[in-house]
Order: structure tokens, then C-alpha cells, then sequence
């Protein structure tokens, strides 16, 4: 395209303030980058990333024992620092902390943090509706110290919810799969559908759920909650390979559970 005489040294002195504006931006932004590596983690930048949320269902219990905390300090001095320990571990007990779910539909991930204390064949819950055909069962005991927010193992849809009140038997014994208060999700997936079972135990007394029947999941995605201690059976079709041993640790949102249609057979694992 032409260009008129007069207006080049017009446009040679936009392109010209113009390529110095960028100079002067890329400066600047290389060293703030630069500022940014050199500066040192203060302490609160290590607590602000140390620090794990609280989830919402425990504020109300937090705020209990810390009102219970200043009660007994009135009364004398030394309750006070008990309540307040109490009141940490409350804190800690309802954190909610961010999780890396695998994404694929043939994994089945944990759904609590916990120790996986069972795997078994083992005919589901009648309320569940799955049959009288044993199903692989991996059960994930928690205890007070495990983080207590439940979530979905697999990608699905909820077809049904069915909450049966029982006892508050030690979650750990297998009659507690019976007998104890339970709240039980069935889950539709293209690998048929499996069982999630929250099971209450000696100390928990409050089964929450926040999903509804046709509502569907994500793998990892939160839908429930058990306080105080408690137990997760994850009951899948036959076939389903276990990923897991009794005794390991697993971590709700990312421990691989198990596998469905699997070619190879179950890990061995090895106790140090």
C-alpha cells in the first residue's frame, strides 16, 4: 500500500514510540518476574500454604469447642489449654483439602482417607438393590485423625440413596457392615452400576450427604460427610481387579482403588 509523503515521518514516529512502549513493558515485566524469585517466603506466606480449609459443616462444632474452651478456663486455668487442643484437633478434623483426582472411567478411587482394612467378595446391602450375587467390597476405615469428607470414586450418576439406621458398633469390625447406621449410594457407570456405603461408627453419630438421586458425579467430586469416625464399603461388579492391599493407606480423591475389566490380576504388595 502507498503511502503519501507526508505522512511517513507521522508513522515512523508511531512505529518508533511505539516498539520503545514494548521494550519498556517487557522490561518491566522480566523484573518484576525477577523480583518475585528473589523475594523470600515469609512466614506467612508458609502458613497461608500450610494451612488447609476448614469445610463449612464444622464450623459450628469449631465455634462450640472454643466457646467450651473459655468456659472451662473460667473454672480454672489449665481446662482452658485442654479445650483449646481440643478445639485444634475439631479444626483439623473437618479440614477440606484440594485433591488431584485421576480422570478415567476405568479407575475406581478411594472415595475416604483412610486404611483399607478389607477386600473381600461379600453380597451388598439389600437396601442398595444389587443383587444377591457377591461383589467385590473394599472397605476404608477412618479413624479421628483421617480426613472425614467423602468423595465420589468413579464418574456416574445417582440413581439411588438408602439410609438404614442400625448401631454404632467399632467401624473396623465386619459386622459393623450390617449392623451399624449407614447411608448407601448406588452409582451408575458404563462399567454397570456400584455401591458407596458411609457407615457411622462408635463415635460418629451424623451421616451427612449432599447429593440426590439422578444428580450426576464426578470422579473426586465431594458428596458427603461422616464425623467422628467411621468406614466406607465400595462394593464393584465382578471382574473389577483390586489396586490396593488390607493394611495400605489410602487418600480420598487419589489413591487408585481398583480397576475395572482389567486384564492383569491383582497387585502384590509387600509389607517393609
Amino acid at each position: 500500500m502507498h503511502c503519501p509523503a507526508g505522512l511517513l515521518p507521522v508513522v515512523s514516529k508511531g512505529l518508533v514510540w511505539r516498539a520503545r512502549w514494548k521494550h519498556r513493558c517487557f522490561r518491566a515485566a522480566c523484573k518484576n518476574d525477577k523480583n518475585r524469585r528473589k523475594r523470600p517466603m515469609n512466614l506467612f506466606d508458609t502458613i497461608r500454604n500450610t494451612i488447609v480449609p476448614i469445610h463449612k459443616e464444622g464450623y459450628v462444632f469449631v465455634a462450640a469447642f472454643f466457646v467450651a474452651s473459655l468456659v472451662l478456663g473460667w473454672i480454672a486455668e489449665p481446662l482452658f489449654w485442654v479445650g483449646l487442643v481440643l478445639t485444634l484437633w475439631c479444626a483439623y478434623f473437618f479440614r477440606d483439602p484440594e485433591r488431584v483426582t485421576p480422570q478415567d472411567d476405568d479407575l475406581v478411587i478411594s472415595p475416604a482417607d483412610g486404611k483399607v482394612s478389607a477386600i473381600q467378595m461379600v453380597v451388598p446391602p439389600h437396601e442398595l438393590e444389587l443383587g444377591k450375587e457377591p461383589m467385590l467390597r473394599i472397605s476404608v476405615f477412618m479413624n479421628v485423625f483421617n480426613c472425614h469428607v467423602n468423595r465420589a470414586p468413579v464418574r456416574g450418576r445417582i440413581v439411588n440413596i438408602a439410609y438404614r439406621p442400625g448401631l454404632f458398633l467399632n467401624a473396623e469390625a465386619d459386622k459393623a457392615s450390617e449392623d451399624n447406621e449407614r447411608n448407601g449410594l448406588v452409582i451408575e457407570t458404563r462399567h454397570g452400576q456400584i455401591g458407596v456405603v458411609q457407615i457411622a461408627g462408635m463415635v460418629a453419630r451424623r451421616i451427612v450427604c449432599w447429593v440426590k438421586p439422578n444428580e450426576p458425579v464426578d470422579a473426586g467430586e465431594r458428596f458427603g460427610l461422616i464425623r467422628f469416625g467411621s468406614r466406607l464399603d465400595i462394593f464393584l461388579p465382578s471382574g473389577t481387579q483390586p489396586r490396593v492391599s488390607v493394611g495400605q493407606t489410602a487418600i480420598a480423591g487419589e489413591t487408585v482403588l481398583a480397576e475395572f475389566a482389567a486384564t492383569k490380576g491383582p497387585v502384590i504388595s509387600r509389607r517393609n
